[in-house]
């Protein structure tokens, strides 16, 4: 079933909201600035439990015969065996797995390094998960995950990345996001308005990037903004933090590369390799990717405060990256963006989910 069918099962559902900010319209000089604000989703607060959710229903559901999973068949199929979740996080992801965990009834386990927020540490286990804090950068604390899973049969890998060989779930991940841009273009249709001219969307792993930019570039899109994905003629951006800019050096390269990763505010894009399955996409279909800047990502963390938007680092690097767009000269021409375009800013967490240091603040 599509993804979104499943996640309107579930309790709790409800599109989130899309903000109009008027103020970020006049200072960007454009016709609207739209944030799909993700500050609570299903009881979180961050849009990884779309991906998590519909990739464990659809693991789960092939390992027992389901056909259609839901909650209760879940729980049912999970009553009384032996299987288990893990995952590897720096923050958001782990914490989603862990909640669909417990509410099917499925032991957790989640990896994350050492440097995630202490809140975000609390949030995991709060889900009633087990920890394993792995010493060494996100690359490691899921090879870490992987092998540990590998070595028991009766684990299921929840992860959204990919590497060869490991495709399935982080492609049903990437399946389960989709959500957000169907809610997203029905929104902007109940508003009036047609496709977005400019995409910003935020990449670690880039799976998340790999889904937006995927709905967005569907063969025979309309660009209706009511049912379907947008136009192929809109501009997509991708963002990364200057110290985890992994998709940027392989852009550059022409190839997938590694980059080491330095601390950040954004720690939920804190990655150093792009997922195998995004690449290709986001090398295809994106029409440019910045970095951006701790300063510039806690700035647009209280700027969209200001205007009622609950943004944590991660989602208000998408202001922080439009922002150096249409502030450079020549580039709002270069790309072809008129006065009255529309942006669509794609926020993916709120502060909640990540707070920002207070020395950043």
């Amino acid at each position: 079933m599509p993804a979104i069918d499943f996640h309107r099962t579930l309790p709790g559902y409800a599109p989130t909201p899309l903000r109009d900010v008027p103020a970020l319209a006049t200072e960007l000089r454009v016709g609207r600035v739209l944030v799909k604000e993700e500050a609570s989703r299903l009881g979180l607060p961050a849009f990884k439990v779309l991906g998590a959710s519909y990739a464990i229903a659809r693991a789960l559901g092939e390992r027992f015969g389901l056909t259609a999973p839901t909650l209760d068949t879940l729980r049912d199929a999970v009553r009384g065996s032996a299987v288990r979740l893990y995952a590897a996080t720096d923050g958001n992801h782990g914490r989603a797995v862990a909640h669909v965990a417990a509410l099917i009834g499925a032991d957790a386990t989640v990896y994350y390094p050492p440097d995630i927020t202490e809140a975000a540490k609390k949030a995991i286990a709060a889900e009633g998960a087990q920890p394993v804090e792995v010493d060494g950068e996100y690359d490691d604390v899921v090879a870490r995950a992987a092998a540990d899973a590998a070595a028991d049969p009766a684990v299921v890998l929840v992860q959204d990345t990919s590497w060869p060989g490991y495709t399935d779930i982080p492609q049903w991940i990437v399946d389960g996001y989709a959500t957000l841009c169907v809610e997203a273009d029905q929104q902007l249709g109940a508003l009036g308005l047609g496709a977005p001219d400019l995409v910003v969307v935020p990449v670690g792993v880039g799976s998340f990037a790999q889904a937006v930019v995927s709905h967005y570039r569907a063969p025979g899109a309309d660009g209706d903004g009511a049912d379907g994905a947008a136009a192929d003629g809109g501009t997509l951006l991708a963002v990364e933090p200057d110290r985890a800019a992994g998709l940027v050096a392989s852009l550059r390269a022409g190839r997938p590369v590694t980059v080491p990763t330095g601390e950040t505010i954004m720690t939920g894009l804190r990655c150093g390799t792009v997922s195998a399955l995004a690449w290709p996409v986001l090398r295809d279909g994106l029409d440019g990717a910045v970095t951006v800047s701790d300063d510039q990502a806690a700035a647009a963390v209280d700027d969209l405060a200001r205007h009622g938007v609950d943004a944590g680092p991660c989602g208000a690097a998408t202001l922080a990256a439009a922002r150096v767009v249409l502030g450079q000269p020549g580039w709002r021409e270069a790309i072809g963006l008129r006065p009255d375009a529309v942006v669509l800013l794609l926020s993916t967490e709120g502060r909640a989910a990540n707070p920002v240091p207070q020395d950043r603040v």
